[in-house]
């Protein structure tokens, strides 16, 4: 491969057709670092305008620094992934005590930040800062497998050296930050998983893939494990003066420091569902809830699992203590709470029952 030119039409591809994206307008390595950061596992289109919030609420380092969480998990509601956001908080921070509110430029230094791996700090410091750092994702390393025939399996971890070491060999020292955006580029509107649009590839000359007839068959990619199903009963619940029962998670695990409804994990025995989810409540609260019918089921893919809810709508007498981890709400201020995608089905599902009732 003449490496100058095939770096010469793919920046020049870029340079001409790249999409208006909101952190594209300038360089700033906080801009960047955000976006990186909501673009893992989440799409493009999804993640405009979640950024343009964002950086409306935190337009700095200093101010996500300072940030109460409560707030940042509000502003990242719905984007999901919620460990992305609490470990950008906390690498913020470190960010403006230890370097002033400057995000490091060295290698050594951005990659010691918490939530920061060689992907991130790869795209910071080309895209940000100009040096010449591989940023490889499994959209990078689709696109090389094919241009350059790499028949190892993508999902291997050990996999990304080689592709990181191909990188290397390929990047412009003169414009680091186009040519690792182009090849994102290229992956996202050209390069795609299935079908590429090897017609329209500005660097197809270049594409051993391409000339072998085998870029669909590349990358190679084991599948990942199944999911594990997990039956669950929810309920939201109202006192006597018609106010919710919400409830913060863990500190740690899935969906940290997030609200949710009482919810219990069912056993096996999925027809008493209600009763199920009755004597959680009686267990966790002291007090014995009057649980309506079913109002809908929610079901919501993890990575890793997948939750089947059974909602239900339910009252009870008597007082509840209030704590940092346990409130009573209206309607109206349950909006101020950050609460994970099934639970925020859940609520539509249950303003949609109320009204219909």
């Amino acid at each position: 491969m003449d490496i100058k030119s095939f770096q010469d039409d793919l920046i020049g591809w870029f340079t001409s057709e790249q999409r208006e994206l909101p952190w594209r307008k300038d360089q700033d390595p906080y801009k960047v670092w955000v976006s990186e950061i909501m673009l893992q596992q989440t799409r493009v289109d999804t993640v405009i305008p979640y950024f343009n919030r964002f950086l409306e609420n935190f337009p700095t380092i200093e101010a996500l620094a300072n940030a109460d969480e409560e707030k940042v998990l509000k502003a990242w509601e719905g984007l999901g992934y919620y460990s992305r956001v609490r470990n950008l908080q906390s690498a913020v921070r470190e960010v403006h005590e230890k370097y002033g509110g400057k995000v490091p430029d060295s290698p050594s230094e951005i990659s010691s930040l918490k939530g920061v791996g060689p992907y991130t700090a790869g795209a910071i410091l080309s895209i940000a800062y100009g040096k010449p750092e591989p940023a490889v994702d499994g959209n990078v390393m689709r696109v090389l497998s094919r241009i350059l025939l790499i028949w190892d399996d993508i999902a291997k971890p050990a996999s990304r050296k080689i592709f990181e070491a191909a990188v290397r060999e390929l990047i412009s020292h003169e414009n680091p930050s186009f040519f690792n955006q182009a090849v994102m580029e290229l992956g996202a509107l050209i390069c795609t998983p299935t079908s590429p649009s090897c017609l329209l590839c500005p660097v197809r000359e270049h594409c051993e893939a391409f000339h072998e007839g085998v870029q669909n068959e590349l990358p190679v990619k084991t599948k990942k494990k199944k999911q594990k199903n997990v039956q669950l009963a929810a309920g939201i619940f109202k006192d006597d003066k018609g106010r919710i029962l919400i409830r913060k998670r863990p500190e740690t695990g899935l969906l940290a420091n997030l609200w949710e409804f009482p919810t219990v994990e069912l056993s096996l025995d999925f027809q008493r569902q209600r009763d199920q989810l009755s004597e959680h409540f009686e267990e966790t609260y002291g007090l014995t809830p009057k649980i309506g019918d079913s109002i809908g089921e929610i079901n919501h893919v993890f990575s890793h699992l997948v939750w089947n809810i059974q909602v239900f709508s339910g009252q009870f007498k008597g007082d509840i203590s209030e704590t940092p981890q346990l409130k009573l709400v209206t309607e109206q201020q349950i909006e101020e709470f950050a609460f994970p995608v099934p639970y925020q089905k859940m609520l539509k599902q249950y303003m949609e029952y109320k009204k219909a009732d």
